[in-house]
């Protein structure tokens, strides 16, 4: 059943009209008058709607259900990624979407190739911003995880972060997965580096300010593949998958 992000109130027996864009989406999908679609608000649960009127540029729904269903992990999860080249961050957010991430943190890095202005960086966020809705409409997802704006290392590392914050890096001594399989589930935060990987004074730099270093055992991943293979690694250690 087509799923459809639609941040407004959502109640049942309620009628919702539904924007442009996603008319539009409705069109592509050739459904018509009467098909039932899920609509969510990022409020927790899902509404069941039946299509009652569809246009060019507006389309029409009865809310007739309401349902609790959830698909989150049962820990949070931060993902701060270092801003990879060329288009990889958007695999990145939509992957960690799909994966469960609750958050997404752009980290500017020493090693980064790419460099945001203020411009290009809100360009950026609201691009990564359509991808986390599309993905969780997709992934079944009724929350949609926080998508932090970009952040240099040094700034967002001397932040206080509840969180346990994992530095993956290949000179660690033992793997995140080993790590998990020893520790109850808790909200961790997970720090990626970008092609490169971190320099010896950032790595310095989060292990003084409490990280943990922690490596994805004997090969040397991309850093598109380190973190998704990360939250995969808890999700099977912790629950989630």
């Amino acid at each position: 059943m087509p799923r459809f992000f639609h941040p407004c109130p959502l109640a049942v027996g309620a009628f919702v009209s539904l924007p442009e864009h996603l008319a539009r989406h409705i069109h592509v999908l050739r459904l018509a008058v009467g098909d039932a679609v899920t609509l969510f608000n990022g409020e927790g649960g899902e509404y069941a709607a039946i299509l009652t009127g569809i246009d060019k540029k507006r389309a029409h729904a009865e809310i007739t259900a309401f349902s609790p269903r959830e698909a989150e992990l049962p820990y949070q999860v931060l993902l701060a990624q270092a801003l990879p080249e060329a288009s990889k961050m958007d695999w990145i957010v939509e992957k960690a979407v799909e994966l469960g991430a609750s958050a997404i943190q752009p980290l500017a890095a020493e090693r980064c190739v790419v460099r945001l202005s203020a411009d290009r960086g809100a360009r950026k966020i609201d691009h990564w911003r359509a991808i986390v809705v599309s993905a969780a409409e997709q992934s079944g997802r009724n929350r949609l995880p926080q998508l932090a704006e970009p952040a240099g290392f040094g700034d967002w590392i001397a932040r206080r972060e509840p969180a346990c914050r994992i530095l993956l890096s290949p000179r660690a001594g033992q793997s995140l997965a080993e790590w998990a399989r020893s520790q109850p589930p808790r909200a961790a935060a997970l720090m990626i580096g970008p092609e490169g990987g971190f320099t010896a004074g950032e790595e310095a730099a989060a292990l003084a300010h409490g990280a943990l270093a922690l490596s994805m055992g004997p090969r040397v991943l991309r850093t598109e593949t380190a973190g998704l293979a990360a939250l995969a690694a808890l999700a099977a250690a912790w629950g989630g998958i």
